[in-house]
């Protein structure tokens, strides 16, 4: 069984009930789980039924035993998580929105215990020893420079054990400020490009490498997501040649709580395009009319990605892996908290019943 392994921060998230605003909640009760993007990934691909590994440094006490309990709980290896007597478990709160109304997340992760340790405090041989993919993303990177250094030790020691590298950019505008000289997009950019000589499967969008990635794209500015998704690609390829897939989610927002959803895959290698849900050659997105809560979909959609791709007992076809990733990240958005507790089955009958869910009896 192939073994994804993922750095990242994992921190404490405290959300509202219901759809209440923060104003409203406080002084009361807020919901507490684990979540961070990278952990996601770990638990959504342990759940599935992969083998996933989670790297990342925590302060040494009660909480963060809690936290390495859940995870292991969950499946994921958690042995190679380095516990520190400096730093703190980092928090962001949330809010959901309803309507016009959007969700709302504040972030306290200054001062964490992973965004002060440095890359030669892990154990990276051990930690990558029969592993056979990285995942990492662009929000470890903003938290601190010691934090995008490590990163980046982190990506060059995977490289050394031959491990395929797979990267979600997911930049965040209300991070990356701990270089106050140099604007959020140029400070993100310049940590990202040095980064991407050693990825081979890309999460991204014509956005993100147009911010982070110095790519500029000459093709009409009105094209789909579907229609640019080539064009991204040739010019990530051209730059940066190790990329061999290039993902892209497609997200559309009537409302808060409405959106239409799919994804495209884009095999670089021999310039195939694929697109999920599709109907008779059509895309046709899944219309999520009641959103539970969308965070974390994103990294349910890499770890549907990653999970399918490498040893699911699936077709390794790309339109299976894909449909696949697709339908998992749709499943998401009905499931509190960020983790995507979905099993491999409530995937598969997803994608067989049409896009519809049913009661299964």
């Amino acid at each position: 069984m192939a073994t994804v392994v993922t750095f990242g921060e994992i921190m404490g998230r405290m959300s509202t009930e219901g759809h209440y605003t923060l104003r409203q909640s406080l002084p009361g009760n807020l919901a507490f789980c684990f979540a961070g993007a990278e952990a996601n990934v770990a638990a959504s691909i342990a759940l599935l039924g992969g083998s996933s590994r989670f790297i990342t440094a925590l302060p040494r006490n009660d909480i963060s035993d809690a936290c390495i309990g859940n995870l292991r709980n969950l499946g994921v290896d958690t042995s190679h998580i380095l516990m520190k007597d400096e730093g703190r478990l980092g928090l962001y709160f949330v809010q959901d929105g309803a309507n016009q109304r959007p969700s709302k997340v504040i972030y306290d992760r200054a001062g964490s215990t992973l965004s002060i340790t440095d890359g030669s405090e892990y154990d990276w041989d051990a930690a990558f020893e029969g592993a056979d993919v990285l995942h990492v993303s662009g929000i470890t990177p903003a938290v601190s420079r010691k934090a995008a250094e490590a990163q980046l030790m982190c990506m060059k020691k995977a490289r050394e054990h031959g491990l395929l590298i797979s990267f979600d950019c997911n930049f965040r505008s209300k991070l990356w400020s701990w270089d106050p000289s140099v604007p959020k997009e140029e400070l993100a950019g310049r940590v990202v490009r040095e980064m991407m000589e050693y990825v081979d499967i890309l999460f991204a969008a014509r956005i993100d490498a147009e911010t982070l990635l110095g790519i500029h794209l000459d093709c009409p500015a009105e094209l789909s997501r579907i229609d640019e998704q080539p064009y991204v690609a040739e010019a990530i390829a051209r730059k940066y040649p190790s990329v061999k897939l290039l993902a892209t989610t497609m997200r559309k927002s009537i409302s808060a709580t409405y959106n239409q959803w799919g994804a495209a895959l884009y095999d670089i290698s021999n310039g195939d395009q694929y697109v999920s849900p599709c109907i008779d050659g059509r895309y046709v997105p899944y219309d999520i009319t009641s959103i539970v809560d969308r965070i974390g979909a994103g990294d349910s959609f890499a770890a549907g990605i990653l999970y399918a791709y490498l040893d699911s007992g699936l077709s390794r076809d790309m339109q299976t892996v894909l449909d696949f990733a697709t339908a998992s990240s749709c499943l998401c958005h009905s499931i509190e908290q960020d983790i995507n507790y979905v099993t491999r089955e409530d995937v598969l009958a997803l994608m067989a019943s049409g896009g519809h869910g049913t009661v299964s009896r």
